[in-house]
């Protein structure tokens, strides 16, 4: 006589409830681990850009840059140590600051992410902007109090091996081809821009700015299996180097976090960018 088994087949209810268990679980487990763990696990990024134009005498040029700190409640001091610290390692030749160094603007924390920035130095000096987070008063003045400089709509020229660089830094709200352009005007043809958003590499490649360097994204900070950074679609670079016509462009993923405290396959990141012409290959 067969076998009779009184245990019933699971209905479709039955496995849509266990898939929905499971996806849960996966999601509480990946978001507990950008908590804990992967936020706070800063990445050294070391590349090389071609940049269209480059004198020779630049080649070799090293770039340290540092994006979106994001000082705050979740952010701690601790954080922006390791990453000032990291960067200081690699004995970078200049270092660019990208902006947003607190959340929505709290002033709690504007003096203590100076504060936590103050170690950075280089032979060349270190350049910064702000983001769409930093208030045009207070913020800036705590940077340069530290001997930064903080570029708000201006231009700087520095000499290196004898030839010209010039940094242009505007502000997160400065978008018009005639404002960059007045920016450029008198600038030698070797130029950097400094734009908290990568938006501005439309601009940007219009004018055949060589290299501009851009945070604001986080490269997406959760960046899912299969999707990407959804919450970065509308950049023309999330992270990373990209291209536009004859502009080089560098996207970092930053330090802190927003909205959200939680970094997922996307870890924060300190950059160190060589330079070289781009005819060089």
């Amino acid at each position: 006589m067969p076998f009779l088994s009184d245990r019933r087949a699971p209905s479709r209810r039955d496995v849509l409830k266990t898939a929905a268990a499971a996806g849960i679980g996966l999601i509480t487990g990946a978001a507990a681990h950008g908590f804990l763990y992967e936020r706070h696990q800063i990445e050294v990024t070391r590349e090389t850009l071609r940049v269209s134009g480059l004198p020779d005498a630049h080649g070799g040029l090293r770039i340290g840059f540092l994006s979106d700190i994001h000082r705050s409640q979740t952010v701690p001091h601790a954080m922006i140590d390791t990453a000032v610290r990291l960067l200081m390692a690699e004995r970078p030749d200049l270092i660019v600051l990208g902006g947003d160094y607190v959340t929505w603007g709290d002033r709690r924390y504007v003096a203590a992410s100076a504060e936590a920035l103050a170690p950075l130095s280089a032979p060349h000096g270190v350049f910064a902007v702000l983001g769409n987070h930093d208030d045009d008063r207070d913020m800036p003045a705590a940077l340069t109090a530290r001997g930064f400089a903080v570029l708000r709509d201006a231009r700087t020229q520095v000499a290196i091996r004898n030839e010209p660089l010039d940094f242009v830094g505007i502000r997160f709200w400065t978008r018009r081809v005639e404002d960059l352009t007045r920016l450029l005007r008198g600038a030698s043809s070797n130029v950097i821009l400094l734009a908290h958003t990568p938006k501005r590499l439309i601009e940007a490649a219009a004018l055949s700015v060589p290299l501009m360097l851009s945070g604001h994204t986080h490269g997406g900070q959760i960046v899912l299996p299969g999707v990407g950074a959804f919450a970065a679609r509308e950049f023309p670079v999330v992270a990373g180097s990209g291209r536009r016509d004859n502009t080089a462009v560098f996207v970092s993923r930053g330090i802190g976090t927003v909205y959200l405290p939680i970094r997922l396959n996307c870890p924060p990141e300190v950059a160190v960018l060589t330079l070289q012409p781009l005819q060089s290959f």
